[in-house]
């Protein structure tokens, strides 16, 4: 079988280094019984210990002609589910067994990586938790806090959702070919309850992006049309200050006020 090319359009950079692919199989730590979902196996390198540990394994990969290599890779080494699908348009919920939780693992492509992520948490109750390899940048803004310059929307929209835990960075000679940029691995647990109460999430979300929209602007004008600046200093907050200086909580206090 004929060496497959990395493609640049589905933004393929295939892992290869055994020490970075065993230290990412021992953060998942997977275990027999487990549902494990894995987006975009490539060529298999993650697959293959993974599909050792637990004997079965759905994946959902978008490029056709992997799915031979992968077929031919793995098919006497265990259950191995192709989903040939692309993981932004995939209904993950088919692959449960009953109330059991799902959970995934990917190296993602950085041109997919954000909307993937939210894809995922529109259905966030279904899944254990998420280990995924990013662009270091990504996970830095994943996992940001309040006044960091990496702290904004997407930082803020999945910390609603997941606790964020940042595991470890991977340099480029760990993919061939290798990326441009460094990358990392994130891990994402559900929650199983809201860290704040929001009434309602399109608002909140809504509040979000416009407070992240010109950064420089302070929450008086960044909100200007949704919100006064006594409706904002009703929720307890300043409306002199930037949104990047909000929590979670502030957050949903000023989402709270506009929903009555």
């Amino acid at each position: 079988m004929k060496e497959h090319k990395a493609r640049k359009r589905f933004g393929q950079n295939f892992l290869h280094d055994p020490g970075v692919i065993n230290r990412i199989v021992a953060c998942i730590n997977p275990k027999k019984g487990d549902r494990m979902v894995e987006i975009g196996p490539g060529q298999g390198a993650m697959t293959t210990p993974l599909l050792a540990a637990l004997g079965e394994i759905d994946v959902v990969e978008l490029d056709r002609d992997l799915i031979p290599i992968l077929h031919k890779l793995l098919d006497d080494k265990g259950t191995l589910r192709i989903h040939s699908a692309d993981a932004l348009k995939f209904d993950f919920a088919t692959l449960r067994q009953g109330e059991e939780k799902l959970r995934v693992v990917g190296n993602l492509p950085y041109n997919i990586s954000t909307p993937l992520i939210f894809h995922l948490l529109e259905h966030a109750e279904i899944f254990q938790d998420m280990h995924f390899m990013l662009q270091k940048e990504v996970v830095d803004r994943l996992a940001a806090s309040p006044g960091s310059k990496a702290y904004g929307r997407l930082g803020v929209m999945v910390q609603y959702y997941c606790q964020v835990d940042k595991l470890f960075n991977v340099g480029p000679g760990a993919f061939n070919p290798p990326p441009k940029v460094d990358s990392a691995i994130v891990r994402l647990i559900p929650h199983t309850k809201p860290p704040v109460d929001v009434k309602d999430m399109k608002v909140f979300a809504d509040v979000v992006t416009r407070a992240f929209g010109q950064r420089r602007k302070t929450l008086r004008q960044a909100l200007k049309g949704v919100m006064s600046s006594e409706q904002i200093e009703a929720a307890g907050i300043n409306s002199s200050l930037r949104g990047e200086t909000l929590s979670l909580q502030d957050f949903a206090s000023l989402a709270n006020v506009i929903s009555g």
